[in-house]
């Protein structure tokens, strides 16, 4: 039989009764009771059916299930629930399950190891005293005022006693009392009852009007009853596990009847509690009797005999004292957490830093967060990272260490994610030598929330010695609320699954919240909760820069004095222009005129538009880091040339504001330059172009106006202001 790691019934979500034939619904319920399930777990399942639902069949079919030697078991509805789609949680394992394996992960709620389990020797009392033991035992479990049910009178069927329904009319109290005059008779008191059989109890309290489930008042107690092992080592168990035991009892025959504390508020919240306990007592090695669990269940009763054999009060009041803290000790003694350890013992051999993966930013095995808005490339960036450690280059000016990665494409579709990696590579200038390196997990259309998706994710990955999974973009497979700091802690704990299951690092990619970025802490970018910015080692946030009229003029200007240049170098390999020259791009257009043929010049005009319209093109992006493990950097600006960023090298982008720098009002109502303030910066400008422009040879007045992006009448007027400069002619010197 297959052991059970998780709630069969939760497998019936994903099985529609309402698409299966006659038989196949029986099975589901054969296989229900098979695995100790009610009925009413069938038939709220079978009611999804309304077509062919029947009230009351559910429960009349299910009495005819009594078994048989090759009986329809859960792994038929495990069966059926993977045909649906179900998939067992990841054991570890890159194979598939066997009926007989354990399916899940690292089971919780073992507390004890069952095979290892001594057994606890039960001594029956040397001097008994069946009255005081039933008044310590009505004391214990009741209030004086509380109706107690209790069965002395039985009846024979098929060579079997059964209970009758019995009585219910009296209170704990006028018991007690009774018993207390009985002078020794319990059966003066509760009435006699057959040697052979024993008498039952109930240990719930009742309202007095019946004993079924609606009569009781109080869902205190459940039973846990085991009658296929040992005696002894039923004892041991339910001893380890601490259970709040109020009373155990001896069943005089070959069970333990614990009365368990459960303190439920209602029957529902009795039945998950119940649930609950039955599924810690199994997972510990207790088999429990499932047909125990109706809060109004007769138990039996302390003080009488059966069949030569003393029932009798084992132990009262052991384990934990209540419910509450018998869970939270379950939970805490399974939590996986590690102890604590001396700093003093580990102060001389500590162990060793993961590695880098990308130098002075990232450690592998750790997790890294990019965030940035729309258009920023933020795909082609990862993509980028990808083809880095794939290859072993750098990364935005960062060393990578070479290694195998996964890009999980949550967006794309597969063809648009395949053409992207070729496009990368042709831009970056790199040889594909290393394409083995790289797989792609395509999933557009496919995703499911990131507590699903990570288990799926480690069973593809084990054994392939990723260094690093690359998820783009995380918005795909968010669960829960992302302003919402638990939920997204919880979202966040699946990245760490992932790292410590595989050793690799994980990087994804998350969006900016809406509006100005600028004046905002980089942390303090990405959309939703703080976690986001809080949980990863590394956090890359892009921010686009307000490019300004002038800085746009200056780039198109360099892009077409390197057009002109190559044509002059492919046609016109003897003339060799002047650096001051390869700065002009009226100066190149002159020579190109000059020199090339007019076929040829007609062909480049092509290339000059491309050129100008990629500039046009072209964004600016300043990357900021939060780093865990390193110191931080220095912001990095970047061009994005699509596809790849190309990182400003020369400076251009340095003094250039990121949007949304300035709050409105100060955009708006910033106070005005004075005039010996304009005058100044107009002075320091001038100067700098001069300097910029004459780094080769004499400065004209056209040098100048293309470098500082104003008309030469404006450079002419400036120059004048300055009052240190001639003009010659269109040159320009200092005098």
């Amino acid at each position: 039989m297959v052991e059970k790691q998780y709630d069969i019934t939760e497998l019936l979500d994903y099985i529609d009764p309402s698409i299966l034939d006659y038989q196949e619904w029986v099975n589901v319920g054969m296989a229900l009771k098979e695995a100790g399930c009610m009925a009413s777990d069938w038939d709220s399942w079978s009611h999804r059916d309304i077509g062919r639902y029947h009230s009351g069949e559910c429960e009349k079919k299910w009495n005819t299930f009594h078994g048989s030697g090759t009986p329809v078991t859960a792994g038929t509805i495990v069966q059926m629930a993977r045909d649906n789609g179900w998939e067992p949680p990841y054991t570890g394992e890159s194979r598939e399950l066997d009926w007989n394996d354990t399916i899940g992960t690292k089971d919780e709620l073992v507390v004890i190891d069952k095979n290892w389990v001594e057994g606890k020797e039960i001594s029956e009392p040397d001097s008994w005293n069946p009255v005081e033991e039933l008044i310590k035992y009505l004391d214990i479990l009741f209030e004086s005022t509380e109706n107690v049910g209790y069965v002395t009178e039985s009846w024979e069927k098929d060579g079997k006693y059964l209970p009758t329904k019995g009585n219910w009319d009296r209170t704990a109290g006028e018991l007690i009392q009774q018993l207390n005059g009985c002078k020794e008779d319990i059966g003066a008191v509760f009435g006699d009852y057959r040697p052979e059989v024993g008498a039952w109890i109930r240990f719930n309290p009742l309202d007095g009007k019946g004993v079924k489930n609606e009569n009781v008042t109080e869902f205190r107690y459940a039973l846990v009853e085991s009658d296929a092992m040992d005696l002894d080592k039923q004892n041991a168990i339910m001893r380890e596990l601490e259970l709040p035991i109020a009373c155990m009892v001896h069943s005089g025959k070959k069970s333990i009847h614990a009365i368990v504390k459960v303190e439920a508020a209602n029957y529902e919240e009795y039945r998950k509690r119940v649930d609950y306990l039955y599924d810690v007592c199994k997972k510990n090695g207790l088999v429990v009797d499932t047909q125990n669990k109706n809060p109004s269940r007769l138990s039996r009763m302390p003080g009488v005999m059966r069949n030569g054999q003393k029932q009798f009060l084992i132990d009262t009041n052991i384990g934990k004292e209540s419910w509450n803290e018998w869970k939270e000790w379950i939970e805490s003694v399974n939590d996986d957490l590690p102890d604590p350890e001396s700093l003093e013992s580990e102060w001389d051999n500590l162990p060793e830093l993961s590695p880098p993966l990308i130098d002075g930013v990232l450690r592998q095995g750790h997790k890294m967060l990019i965030a940035g808005p729309s258009k920023a490339g933020k795909s082609f960036a990862l993509i980028e990272m990808c083809i880095a450690i794939a290859e072993g280059k750098k990364w935005l000016g960062w060393d990578c260490t070479q290694g195998k990665i996964m890009y999980v494409n949550l967006e794309l579709d597969r063809a648009s994610c395949l053409h992207r990696f070729k496009d990368v590579y042709t831009a970056l200038g790199w040889q594909p030598k290393n394409l083995s390196n790289i797989d792609i997990w395509n999933l557009r259309g496919k995703s499911v929330p990131m507590d699903k998706l990570a288990p799926k994710l480690i069973r593809r990955a084990a054994k392939k010695n990723y260094i690093a999974i690359i998820i783009d973009p995380i918005y795909k497979v968010i669960t829960g609320d992302e302003n919402s700091a638990d939920q997204m802690a919880h979202f966040c704990n699946q990245f760490d699954k992932v790292c410590t299951e595989l050793g690799c690092a994980v990087i994804y990619c998350h969006h900016h919240s809406k509006g100005g970025q600028g004046s905002k802490k980089s942390m303090d970018r990405a959309s939703g909760s703080g976690v986001f910015a809080r949980d990863p080692d590394a956090l890359m946030d892009l921010i686009e820069l307000e490019l300004t009229d002038a800085l746009l003029k200056q780039e198109i200007n360099k892009a077409l004095c390197q057009v002109y240049v190559d044509w002059l170098d492919k046609h016109v390999p003897d003339l060799e222009p002047s650096q001051d020259d390869m700065c002009s791009q009226s100066v190149m257009q002159k020579l190109c005129e000059k020199h090339l043929r007019p076929d040829v010049y007609k062909d480049m005009q092509k290339d000059l538009f491309i050129a100008e319209k990629a500039v046009k093109q072209r964004t600016a992006w300043r990357v900021e880091g939060t780093l865990r493990e390193f110191p931080k950097f220095e912001p990095i600006n970047l061009w994005f040339d699509y596809p790849v960023h190309n990182v400003d090298r020369i400076g251009n982008l340095r003094d250039v504001e990121a949007e949304g720098e300035k709050a409105p009002w100060q955009r708006n109502f910033q106070k005005k330059k004075s005039p010996e303030d304009s005058k100044k910066e107009r002075k320091i400008s001038l100067e700098n172009a001069y300097e910029a422009c004459g780094f080769n040879g004499q400065v004209t007045v056209q040098n100048l106006s293309e470098y500082m992006g104003v008309t030469e009448k404006t450079v002419r007027n400036r120059l004048k202001e300055h009052g240190s400069f001639w003009i010659d002619e269109g040159n320009v010197g200092r005098k």
